[in-house]
């Protein structure tokens, strides 16, 4: 989307703001939220086109609070004035008949003026007419089946009290299985604001030498402990469930979270340092309350916890001080800081063990204990004396991030690769994890 179009659908949000604000009545507080894209979908399977297509969506968010009540209501946003301002009254218009009929919410947080901000990150994507060659031919000899997405992916907020965010990024992800004739996969993601082909072939070209060691004789190992690297996308995996009951400061508050041995006094490798970071330009700093978030906020410093996510209500509820946190106190741009492996050293330095390229279906085993359970996926090996023999059958694990995180962490690799949400549903999704890969001993599979 150019800088032209951008400008226009900043100023048809501004212009709907000033609209609402005048329909307020004194006692009434109002948020408005603008969620936007447009965005090039191509979806193929055997390295040929099955869907293509433009997609320009957004849509508007509005909470009204009055009288320790709150009510929200969504619908479309088109960038037309005459049509969005019509809609957007009779919204605000039906919240005020609905806010009545609400309880009261002991911990309502009402808006703030949190100032003004605005932030473009521009890239340089594909040509929309040059795409589907650039991410097919490479593949034209295999079975690959995916999505490929581009475009912009813009966010604005603002309330009742003068604060105005907004935000527009643009991205590319190339989210795609090489499938080999016996019906193993190779997962692969391609990912970034830049489109670079000969990074893409690089990737490619490694993929490919995992599709034919795929195709050798399945190795089943019995349960047990072994040495293992995860690659990024696994540990990518891994690190998502801290956003599930974990680095939130209501489930520590609750006595469910899985970090609670951690605010207790106990710790994790040295090595391992976790914090959030909005440098990137990857998400929008500001919540759906329009509050900024620290650029860079330290979670996990060399094993020690050293901060939460807070919210606003949460802050409210136990009398503490909120540092930007989202309403579900979930991690929007982490990353894993690296260590000192460098990639052409892996396999030499597991030399015996399992090479782990992708996980799914993690859930908690022990939450409180901090022990996940789930499965390997796609492209995992046996290694032997630093040489890939065969891949494993799926296997399931049940560990204890004390213990993969904490003593039993051998290293980080120094390159770290970028994991981006890939959701679709609704809407594109923002944000990612930005991770190393990582060598771990005695890693616990359970069958």
């Amino acid at each position: 989307m150019n800088n032209q179009k951008l400008e226009h659908l900043e100023s048809s949000f501004e212009q709907l703001c000033n609209i609402l604000l005048k329909q307020l009545q004194s006692e009434d507080y109002l948020t408005i939220e603008l969620n936007g894209e447009q965005t090039q979908f191509i979806r193929f399977n055997g390295a040929k086109v099955r869907q293509t297509g433009i997609v320009k969506d957004g849509s508007i968010k509005l909470t009204l609070i009055a009288n320790q009540r709150t009510a929200f209501a969504t619908f479309p946003f088109t960038g037309d004035e005459s049509t969005d301002s019509q809609i957007a009254v009779e919204n605000l218009n039906y919240l005020r008949q609905e806010l009545p009929q609400l309880p009261e919410d002991t911990y309502l947080v009402l808006p703030e003026n949190n100032g003004t901000s605005k932030e473009v990150y521009p890239g340089n994507l594909l040509p929309v007419e040059k795409s589907v060659n650039e991410v097919l031919s490479p593949v034209s000899d295999l079975d690959m089946t995916g999505l490929y997405t581009a475009g912009s992916i813009i966010r604005g907020n603002a309330n009742s009290l003068g604060q105005f965010h907004w935000f527009a990024t643009e991205n590319f992800i190339v989210d795609y299985s090489l499938i080999t004739p016996s019906e193993k996969a190779v997962k692969g993601i391609f990912s970034g604001a830049n489109w670079e082909h000969d990074k893409y072939l690089g990737q490619i070209k490694t993929d490919k030498e995992q599709f034919v060691a795929l195709e050798k004789p399945s190795k089943t190992l019995q349960p047990g402990g072994y040495r293992t690297y995860f690659a990024p996308a696994a540990v990518a995996d891994l690190i998502s469930m801290l956003s599930w009951g974990a680095i939130s400061e209501s489930s520590l508050r609750r006595g469910d979270s899985s970090l609670l041995k951690l605010q207790q006094g106990q710790t994790l490798s040295p090595q391992f340092s976790l914090q959030e970071n909005f440098s990137k330009g990857t998400v929008p700093r500001f919540n759906e309350l329009g509050e900024i978030a620290p650029e860079i906020l330290p979670i996990i410093n060399e094993g020690n916890l050293v901060n939460t996510l807070i919210s606003s209500r949460t802050a409210s509820e136990y009398n503490l001080t909120a540092n930007g946190a989202n309403n579900y106190e979930a991690l929007r741009s982490p990353e894993l800081l690296p260590g000192n492996l460098a990639q052409e050293d892996i396999l030499s330095t597991l030399d015996t063990g399992l090479y782990i390229s992708n996980l799914h279906y993690l859930n908690w085993s022990d939450q409180t204990g901090g022990r996940i359970t789930g499965m390997t996926r796609y492209a995992c090996f046996w290694v032997e004396n630093g040489q890939i023999v065969a891949p494993i059958e799926n296997l399931r694990f049940d560990e204890s991030l004390y213990n993969f995180w904490g003593e039993n962490l051998v290293t980080l690799t120094n390159f770290r690769e970028f994991i981006p949400r890939t959701g679709t549903y609704g809407q594109r999704s923002l944000g990612g994890i930005l991770t190393p890969g990582i060598i771990v001993n005695d890693f616990q599979f359970t069958l």
